[in-house]
């Protein structure tokens, strides 16, 4: 299962790299930077969609699934550029969106016409003589309503995104057979997998009931066919082929990701959770970030669950930002000048160590940052747009909410790639689609590639490790001091073979006592910083330095880590103790 050895790196293809000056990223941007692709050491790349579009939702409005947007060039293109990854022993996942489709979709303009047209099916439809709709709520939409009115067919059309996004009718055999098809054929084109957008909400209950909740995308997670249709897709598409799928998994809990990806339901191979995601967040807002920060605990116990659940089987993946969140850096570390490399160096460290999958977005190895928009005319993400424009006419506080914006808009992620330090970046020589962030003088690739301390090198450097050390795929995980308000300290342990992680996710200096002896000349393998000093046990670590000590026999743990039940190996099948 090649899926649990890869390293995911997605790109945003129109902020990646332009080839026309025309301000928009394109496949033939991305195949002029095949070399350095390879040069990162990643398995595998996740393509944000490329299908015919109008954008409305940058590419997630597909408006034709068998041909490539035209903004990003020609199916040629995209034949050049997957050949060229797999000549570099990189796949290919596809970011497949079916729960809708464009508005301006061939089967959409046919459906909109008439009741009796063989389309209008393929769409979920509330007619205007039983009154009004049911409530349901739509993220993108301005008015939050998920129900519009078309004029020709007398009927409403439900949307849970933007109202040029309508769902498709997957209770419809005839719409699941078109998917699966859509998928067979970029299957025959080679590609490697498929990213399902929103595949949650596919199935819904048809006999609309009246509901009570502000948790719409747990509601609509749990439509009741919703793995009828996933095991189908996987006998009439997966089956007996080397494809891997990863669900996007809005609005699911922990206790129910086994049922997407245990091996033996035949759904999907791995999903990615927003549980982390939702950290730091303020309850009672719209992503407002909590003036506390990142509760270190919490995020341990997070995290350790979310491996728990695999321990039976199923596999997991892990990330700290994609193009639906800001900057990896900006939320979960520093972006602070004094803190940003050391801290985007400790993140990268983490995602690498931990069982699961890890997902790096494009410009994360770079460390690039949030550009925090300080007016609504910079954005361009309906996301945002629109949450203002629904905040305005409730007369809230859209001033606050700009300010929130500026940690948690996804329009953080988009800004072009900074490739170097000329005008645009080095992303075009045109006019750029969104701005470019100032700090690309100094925060670029072309720096960075020559600097052998840079963040650059050093995600080089642990992709490598993780790459040549099983044990960070496959071992055991295993939390220490799981109450320690700063500092994650764990193991991974595959057969006779440790590694110890110690990360610092403050901006404090701590005096940190390791769970377990270990000889007074040791040195960490890996360290983010120049400096190391451990005596007697005790270890001093810098603002978010990180650490990893391997590889090590198995040991006992000292009255430090107390808590922890037994040791990964008895003292006595190990034959020795790191003292």
């Amino acid at each position: 299962m090649w899926w649990k050895e890869s390293i995911i790196y997605q790109i945003y293809p129109r902020s990646f790299k332009d080839s026309n000056n025309d301000g928009i990223g394109d496949l033939a941007g991305i195949i002029s930077k095949l070399d350095y692709l390879e040069s990162l050491g990643i398995d595998t790349v996740w393509l944000n969609p490329i299908f015919g579009s109008p954008n409305d939702d940058n590419g997630y409005d597909i408006s034709d699934y068998y041909d490539i947007m035209k903004e990003y060039g020609t199916m040629q293109e995209f034949d050049i550029l997957l050949q060229g990854l797999h000549q570099r022993k990189i796949k290919l996942l596809l970011d497949l969106v079916v729960n809708h489709t464009s508005d301006e979709h061939p089967w959409f303009k046919e459906a909109r016409l008439s009741r009796e047209n063989p389309y209008y099916n393929y769409y979920h439809w509330w007619p205007a003589e039983k009154g009004k709709p049911p409530f349901r709520f739509s993220h993108f939409d301005p008015s939050g309503q998920a129900w519009t009115y078309n004029k020709a067919t007398d009927s409403y059309y439900l949307h849970y995104f933007s109202a040029k996004m309508p769902d498709l009718n997957w209770e419809n055999p005839q719409v699941r057979k078109e998917v699966y098809d859509i998928m067979r054929f970029w299957i025959k084109k080679g590609v490697d997998g498929f990213r399902l957008d929103a595949i949650c909400y596919i199935s819904k209950d048809t006999t609309w009931p009246e509901i009570k909740t502000h948790d719409w995308g747990a509601y609509y997670a749990h439509g009741p066919h919703l793995h009828d249709y996933l095991q189908e897709m996987n006998k009439e598409v997966l089956e007996g082929t080397d494809i891997t799928t990863l669900a996007e998994a809005a609005g699911i809990t922990i206790d129910e990701a086994l049922h997407f990806v245990e091996e033996h339901r035949k759904e999907l191979h791995m999903l990615y959770h927003f549980e982390g995601m939702n950290l730091g967040y303020l309850k009672d807002a719209y992503k407002r970030p909590d003036p506390k920060g990142i509760d270190l605990v919490a995020l341990k116990s997070l995290y350790t669950s979310w491996d728990n659940i695999y321990e039976t089987g199923g596999w997991g993946t892990i990330y700290l930002t994609n193009h639906d969140q800001p900057r990896m850096v900006s939320r979960w570390g520093s972006d602070i000048e004094t803190y940003r490399e050391i801290s985007a160096k400790m993140l990268i460290t983490f995602l690498l160590t931990m069982r699961a999958t890890p997902i790096f977005y494009n410009g994360d190895e770079i460390g690039m940052t949030n550009i925090r928009f300080e007016s609504i005319d910079d954005y361009k993400d309906i996301d945002t747009i629109n949450m203002y424009k629904y905040l305005q006419s409730k007369g809230e506080d859209t001033t606050r909410f700009l300010l929130d914006q500026q940690m948690a808009a996804r329009d953080n992620s988009r800004t072009p790639f900074q490739w170097d330090d000329s005008k645009y970046a080095g992303f075009t020589d045109g006019t750029p689609w969104i701005k470019v962030n100032d700090n690309h003088t100094f925060i670029n690739e072309a720096a960075q590639e020559k600097d052998e301390r840079s963040i650059l090198q050093f995600f080089k450097q642990v992709v490598l490790l993780r790459k040549h050390q099983p044990v960070l795929v496959y071992g055991k995980y295993q939390l220490y001091d799981a109450e320690h308000p700063q500092v994650y300290t764990y193991t991974r342990t595959l057969d006779k073979t440790m590694f110890l992680m110690v990360l610092n996710f403050s901006k404090e200096t701590i005096v940190y006592k390791l769970p377990f002896l270990m000889e007074t000349d040791i040195e960490p393998l890996v360290n983010n910083m120049l400096t190391f000093e451990l005596e007697g046990g005790n270890l001093t670590l810098a603002p978010y330095q990180a650490l990893i000590f391997g590889p090590l026999p198995p040991v006992m743990p000292t009255a430090a880590a107390a808590e922890v039940k037994a040791a990964v190996l008895p003292l006595e099948e190990s034959g020795e103790l790191a003292v």
